[in-house]
């Protein structure tokens, strides 16, 4: 900034306008580094999930829920349950997350935080990134650690059940990833709740493909590597292109 100079590697950033209300017990750190600022804001946006418990819970509730009206829906058939579970717990999954991707970004834009960010000297991307991490801890890992819970409705067995655990580890991220750039496409606009999943469910597509045909290839006995390997590169793709893509909407939205 203008006069001052900061170490090399700095990252100066003014908490005491960058934190909601109901977090200033953060006012006044400043962050020495990037490291410590993604650190700072995953920390915040986590604490703010813990004082915001509804949140969370209604976006876990509901994906308990939506997959356990399937098996009430088609009957106690158990090779009908098996075949439909992998692809049921995924769709439940990926809808449960829309209902928490909407406010990723907008408490923010709503109360200036959002503002703050793109003002800081640290790099907007990893900023986006610590807050997409907090978003898959709050909601994504929740979802997966309930999955296996869900499969035994399914009667998927232990050696399917892992699979898909592992799965939806491996795609949850990806959602919240794929998830963010729609969220920051439709901050502040008109019509956001409806629009966002317009953008973002047909991106996800092949997250849903391949971890269904995961769990599905380990029921069959067949080797998932190649599933997990698609997934994994998504993953790594997401995680570098997602953030910029991100900063960039979030840049034009404020414009």
């Amino acid at each position: 900034w203008p006069g001052t100079n900061w170490p090399s590697g700095s990252c100066p950033w003014n908490w005491d306008d960058a934190v909601n209300p109901i977090s200033d017990d953060l006012a006044g750190v400043r962050p020495a580094s990037l490291l410590d600022a993604m650190r700072a804001l995953l920390a915040r946006d986590l604490r703010l999930a813990l004082r915001r418990r509804a949140d969370p819970l209604s976006v876990l509730v509901f994906f308990v829920l939506v997959a356990s009206l399937f098996p009430l829906g088609v009957g106690p058939e158990p090779d009908l349950l098996r075949t439909m579970g992998p692809g049921v717990v995924f769709v439940a999954a990926l809808l449960a997350a829309m209902l928490s991707l909407g406010r990723l970004f907008a408490d923010d834009y709503q109360d200036g935080t959002l503002e703050q960010l793109l003002l800081s000297a640290c790099p907007l991307p990893m900023l986006v990134l610590a807050k997409i991490m907090a978003h898959w801890i709050s909601s994504g890992l929740l979802l997966a650690l309930v999955s296996p819970l869900l499969a035994l409705q399914f009667d998927l067995g232990w050696p399917a059940t892992g699979v898909l655990l592992l799965a939806l580890l491996t795609a949850t991220p990806l959602l919240s990833l794929i998830g963010a750039v729609g969220a920051a496409l439709t901050v502040g606009r008109r019509g956001a709740a409806v629009l966002m999943p317009l953008l973002v469910l047909p991106l996800c597509v092949p997250v849903l493909i391949f971890g269904t045909a995961a769990v599905n290839a380990s029921r069959s006995g067949m080797a998932v590597d190649g599933h997990f390997s698609l997934l994994l590169a998504f993953l790594v793709l997401a995680i570098v292109g997602a953030p910029w893509a991100t900063a960039t909407a979030l840049r034009i939205a404020l414009e």
